[in-house]
C-alpha cells in the first residue's frame, strides 16, 4: 500500500521568490470543513464562472490557419522542398509524425513490416514538440515516464522535466532508430482517405499531389497540432508584430527556448494566454522584456515544479526494463491503484487520490435510497478534499506574490480538475516584478478589442509593440470527424456522417465497421491519463498487432456491428457520471467553453490500467472478432 498522500499545509510566511517552493510534505489530514464554508466556496466559484462564460462559447476562437495563414506557418524548416508527386503502394501509411505516428511507426517495425510511410504536415517528426518551441518549454509529466520507448532507445533523459529541445532529439533518434525516415513524406498534408474496393487498400491524396495506396492507414494527427487565435475585434488590424506560441518567431525576439531574447529589450509585450504554455513562457517573456502585459481570463493552479537534473542512478536506470517498470508504477497511482512504492513522487503522483476520486466515479443506479446516499457521500468527500487542495494552492500565491491585489487576481477559484494542473517555481515570482502587469479580463469577457497599437480592457489600451498567442490549440480539430480529414469507407460512406446521426462507433476506440484496415490512436471510447504517450504506446502495440493478426490470417481488420454494439454498452455501463462537476466548472476545452460535456460513453469507465489489461487478453483471445474476409486476392 502507498503511504497516504496529503495536501501540503499551507505556511503564513513569505518566501525569497527567487527560490523554489519547498518539496512536497505530507502532514495530517484536512479536517472535514465547516458546511457553511463550503457553501460559500460553491458560491465564489459559481460567480467566478458566470465572470467567464460567454454567450459564443467554442466560437470565441478562430483557426489561425483560416485568413491568418502566416500565424500558422511554419518557421521552423526551410521547405517545403520540391520533389514529384508519389503514386506507388505502401504497406502502411501513418498519418502523423508526434509521438503517436513514431510509436505505430516503431510498433509496426518490431512487428516485421517493411514499408510504413509517416506523412507529417511539420518539416520534421516530433508532433507537438516539433511545434512547440517557445521559451521555456518543458514537459509536465517526469521525463522518465513520459518520453517513451527509453528502454528500446537506451537513452536516459537529463531532467526530471525535459525542456523541449530534449523531448524533441529523443523523438528524431527514435524515429531514425526504427528506419521511420526511409519513407517519410515532411511538410505534407492528407487532404483524404478513401476506401478503394477493387484493391483492398486506402487512397491516400495529400496537399503535395500525391495519391499513393496503403494496405492499412493509422491516423495518429493527435489533438494539439492546429493553433487557435481568440476572436477579438480588430486582430487584423494591429500594426506591432504579432505570433502564436506554437509559431515562435525568434528572428523577431532573439534567443532560444533558454531565453536571452535580447530582441525584445526594448520592446512593450503582450502574451494572451494563462494556460500550460502561459505558465512556462510568461517567466522568460518577464525577464527580457522591457515591459510585459499579461492577459488573463482564467487564472491557472500552478504547483510545485521542483526541476533538476537526474543521473541513471537516479531513476534506476542500471536494471533492464527500468522504464517500464517506472511508467507502469506511475500510471497505476495516477489511477488509483495500490502499489508498494512511488518512483516518481511528485505533485502529479501526490494529488492522484483526488484526480482519480472523480475520474473513477460511477453513477449509482436509481435515484432514491442507497443509491443516492452513496452519491451524496462520494459528492460530499469529493468537494472537502478538493477545498482543500485549492486552499493549498491559493495559499502559495497569497505568500508568494507581494502585491496583494495581483495575488488576488492570480488565485484559481474553481475545483482542481476544471482545468489541466500547471507546475511552476518561476511563474508567480515574475508578477514581483516591476515590468510586469497582469490585465484580468474576467469582467469583459475578454479583451475587448485590438487597435493599430494596442489592447483594450475595460476601456483602458494598453500600447504594444508585440501580442503573442497563448491560446493553446483546437482540440479535436484534427480528429477523423473533424472535417478537416474526409474519410470515406465502403460505398464511400463519409465517417463523419456516418457517426453524425449516433455517435462514433467503434471497438476499442480504435476500428470501426465499414472503414477496414483503418485504425485510429487517440482518446475516443478507449482509456486516457495524464501520461498520454503511455496510453499511445499502449494503442500503437495494440495497432501493429491488429495488422499483424490480419496478414497472418489473410483478411482485413475491420469488426462487426455486433462487435461495436457492445463495446457501447461496456462503456456505458456504470460510465463515469461527470456532468455534475464539468457544468459547475469555469469555462475551457475540458468543458466546451463552459457548455458541459458530450453526449453518450466516450471512454472507458475503469481506467487506463484496466483499459490496457482488457486489449492484452482480448489479443490473446478474441482478435479475430476485429477481422473480415477479403473479397478479392492480395495482389502477389
Amino acid at each position: 500500500m502507498t503511504t497516504p498522500r496529503t495536501p501540503e499545509q499551507p505556511v503564513r510566511t513569505t518566501p525569497d521568490p527567487r527560490t523554489p517552493d519547498p518539496a512536497p510534505r505530507t502532514g495530517p489530514a484536512p479536517r472535514t470543513p465547516d458546511p457553511d464554508a463550503l457553501a460559500a466556496l460553491r458560491r465564489r466559484y459559481r460567480h467566478e464562472r458566470e465572470r467567464r462564460v460567454r454567450p459564443d462559447g467554442a466560437a470565441q476562437y478562430r483557426d489561425a490557419d483560416a485568413g491568418f495563414g502566416y500565424w500558422a506557418a511554419d518557421p521552423y524548416t526551410d521547405g517545403p522542398h520540391e520533389r514529384a508527386p508519389l503514386r506507388d503502394t505502401v504497406d502502411v501509411a501513418v498519418v502523423g509524425g508526434g509521438f503517436g505516428g513514431i510509436l505505430a511507426g516503431a510498433r509496426l517495425r518490431q512487428r516485421g513490416v517493411a514499408r510504413v510511410r509517416v506523412v507529417e504536415r511539420g518539416g520534421d517528426f516530433g508532433g507537438t514538440w516539433y511545434w512547440n518551441r517557445y521559451p521555456g518549454v518543458h514537459c509536465d509529466i517526469e521525463s522518465h515516464v513520459y518520453l517513451p520507448l527509453l528502454d528500446e532507445t537506451g537513452y536516459v533523459p537529463e531532467w526530471k522535466y525535459a525542456p523541449g529541445e530534449e523531448i524533441r532529439r529523443h523523438a528524431v533518434r527514435t524515429a531514425r532508430q526504427f528506419d521511420l525516415y526511409a519513407d517519410a513524406l515532411f511538410s505534407t498534408e492528407v487532404t483524404s482517405l478513401t476506401w478503394d474496393e477493387s484493391s483492398e487498400t486506402w487512397l491516400v491524396r495529400t496537399d503535395r499531389d500525391d495519391a499513393f495506396h496503403a494496405t492499412y492507414v493509422v491516423n495518429a494527427t493527435g489533438t494539439l497540432t492546429d493553433p487557435k487565435l481568440p476572436g477579438i475585434p480588430g486582430i487584423e488590424d494591429f500594426k506591432g508584430h504579432t505570433f502564436h506560441t506554437s509559431r515562435w518567431d525568434y528572428a523577431y525576439t532573439g534567443g532560444t527556448p533558454e531565453g536571452g531574447m535580447t530582441g525584445l529589450a526594448d520592446k512593450r509585450v503582450g502574451i494572451v494566454g494563462t494556460g500550460a504554455t502561459g505558465v512556462q513562457a510568461i517567466p522568460m517573456l518577464a525577464r527580457d522584456a522591457a515591459h510585459l502585459y499579461v492577459f488573463q481570463r482564467t487564472p491557472s493552479t500552478v504547483d510545485v515544479r521542483g526541476n533538476r537534473r537526474t543521473t541513471a542512478a537516479d531513476v534506476g536506470a542500471d536494471r533492464a526494463g527500468w522504464a517500464r517498470r517506472r511508467r507502469e508504477n506511475y500510471l497505476r497511482i495516477v489511477s488509483g491503484e495500490d502499489v508498494d512504492e512511488d518512483l516518481v513522487a511528485d505533485r502529479w503522483t501526490a494529488s492522484a487520490g483526488l484526480l482519480e476520486k472523480l475520474t473513477s466515479f460511477r453513477r449509482p443506479g436509481g435515484g432514491t435510497g442507497s443509491a443516492a446516499a452513496d452519491r451524496a457521500a462520494f459528492e460530499a468527500a469529493y468537494e472537502a478534499a478538493d477545498a482543500a487542495k485549492m486552499d493549498e494552492l491559493r495559499a502559495r500565491v497569497a505568500r508568494t506574490v507581494t502585491d496583494a491585489g495581483t495575488a488576488a487576481r492570480l488565485q484559481p477559484w474553481y475545483r482542481y480538475a476544471c482545468k489541466r494542473p500547471t507546475f511552476s517555481d518561476l511563474y508567480y515570482p515574475a508578477f514581483n516584478r516591476d515590468n510586469v502587469t497582469l490585465v484580468d479580463t474576467a469582467d469583459t469577457h475578454g479583451i475587448e478589442h485590438v487597435t493599430a497599437h494596442g489592447v483594450t480592457v475595460g476601456g483602458t489600451t494598453y500600447a504594444l509593440d508585440c501580442l503573442i498567442f497563448a491560446t493553446g490549440f483546437n482540440v479535436g480539430r484534427s480528429g477523423l470527424t473533424s472535417g478537416r480529414l474526409p474519410v470515406r469507407g465502403r460505398d464511400g460512406a463519409l465517417l463523419r456522417d456516418r457517426w453524425a446521426a449516433r455517435g462514433p462507433r467503434t471497438l476499442h476506440g480504435l476500428t470501426s465497421h465499414g472503414f477496414p484496415n483503418l485504425i485510429q490512436l487517440g482518446p475516443l471510447q478507449n482509456a486516457s491519463s495524464v501520461n498520454f504517450t503511455h496510453v499511445l504506446d499502449e494503442q500503437a502495440v495494440h495497432a501493429a498487432a491488429l495488422v499483424a493478426a490480419a496478414e497472418a490470417a489473410d483478411a482485413l481488420v475491420e469488426p462487426a456491428p455486433e462487435a461495436e454494439e457492445a463495446w457501447l454498452a461496456v462503456l456505458a455501463e456504470d460510465a463515469p457520471d461527470h456532468e455534475w462537476f464539468h457544468a459547475e466548472c469555469t469555462p475551457g476545452y475540458y468543458n466546451a467553453e463552459g457548455r458541459g460535456r458530450p453526449n453518450g460513453p466516450t471512454s472507458y469507465p475503469h481506467g487506463a490500467v484496466a483499459f490496457h489489461r482488457l486489449l492484452a487478453r482480448w489479443r490473446e483471445e478474441s482478435v479475430t472478432e476485429a477481422l473480415h474476409p477479403r473479397t478479392h486476392p492480395r495482389p502477389t
